[in-house]
């Protein structure tokens, strides 16, 4: 059960919202942030959705549950949950909470280490204060031009669409042969194409790898401003208002399995509501992709949440 006054630092990265869980660092319990995310997963009832869901936030609210570290090289250890359940990663919230924790005095310009569900991370704060680069988990192209019907969408004309399906901290269905226009005036349009895509791929039973749900559909286009352009529907069925860092991480493995985008490389990537991420990679000594992307993050809101027990 939470306590009567939960305190929150609120932010948005790119236009999309992260809620920093402070002060309860005791209550997700296990030996890794693996096991503290299963028992937030377990608990998300009581625990995290009273937190991100109305009446105290809405359904693009992205939480990060602020951890005592396992790994004392780390200054935090975070998980990170939405207005449906648990997540494994979330760029835009890795961008908040860093500058959030400069925002509190609490970290100064400088590489930084941060623990999370799917391992530990590298991050960098830039002397702004407000503008994070950080290197994301692994990422990779599982499977390339994935064709999937989709015969319940009005908006794709042909019934069916396009996709590589790739790991980037979370599993997406990348497509960019949906015929659509990218525009924010159009965002009902894109949210049903997008929906019935990933219910197609439920349907199907196209997966990640070792079964892994495929969460996050990602539609791809052209941009006037950066190198590509996004709409990300993530696993609440609501949409990222940010580039989505674990989408662009995705997007850059897919690039670099293609031959498209060399490490080291600078590729950018806008989000439908117009803002930017910066991405590159290197290979590691495995041949693994390593994205590292650059944002900025500014902090809105210090807050009380108010919960009251019988």
């Amino acid at each position: 059960m939470l306590p009567s006054r939960v305190k929150a630092l609120d932010s948005h990265t790119g236009g999309e919202p992260t809620r920093m869980v402070i002060d309860l660092d005791g209550t997700l319990v296990g030996p890794t942030m693996a096991d503290r995310r299963l028992h937030l997963r377990q608990e998300f009832a009581t625990l995290g959705a009273p937190i991100v869901n109305e009446p105290r936030g809405n359904e693009i609210i992205v939480g990060a549950w602020i951890c005592q570290p396992v790994d004392p090289n780390c200054f935090a250890g975070v998980v990170f949950f939405n207005n449906v359940g648990v997540l494994q990663m979330c760029g835009h919230a890795t961008i908040g909470v860093v500058a959030t924790f400069a925002w509190q005095g609490k970290l100064t310009p400088g590489i930084h280490r941060m623990e999370t569900p799917v391992g530990i991370i590298e991050v960098e704060l830039h002397p702004d204060g407000k503008t994070v680069s950080f290197e994301n988990v692994a990422s990779r192209r599982y499977q390339a031009a994935v064709r999937v019907e989709v015969p319940g969408s009005t908006s794709l004309a042909n019934g069916f669409v396009t996709g590589d399906i790739a790991y980037g901290g979370n599993w997406f269905y990348l497509v960019d042969d949906h015929g659509l226009d990218l525009e924010l005036s159009d965002v009902d349009e894109l949210m049903s194409a997008a929906l019935a895509i990933k219910a197609s791929l439920r349907e199907h039973g196209i997966t990640g790898e070792d079964g892994a749900e495929i969460d996050h559909v990602e539609l791809v286009g052209p941009s006037d401003r950066a190198d590509a352009k996004n709409f990300v529907l993530c696993p609440g069925n609501a949409y990222d208002r940010s580039p989505c860092g674990t989408g662009t991480s995705a997007k850059v493995a897919c690039l670099a399995a293609a031959g498209k985008l060399k490490a080291g490389e600078t590729f950018r990537q806008e989000s439908i509501t117009g803002s930017c991420f910066e991405a590159s990679y290197r290979v590691d000594e495995s041949g693994a992709v390593i994205p590292k992307l650059t944002g900025s993050a500014e902090v809105i809101a210090e807050t009380t949440l108010l919960f009251e027990h019988e």
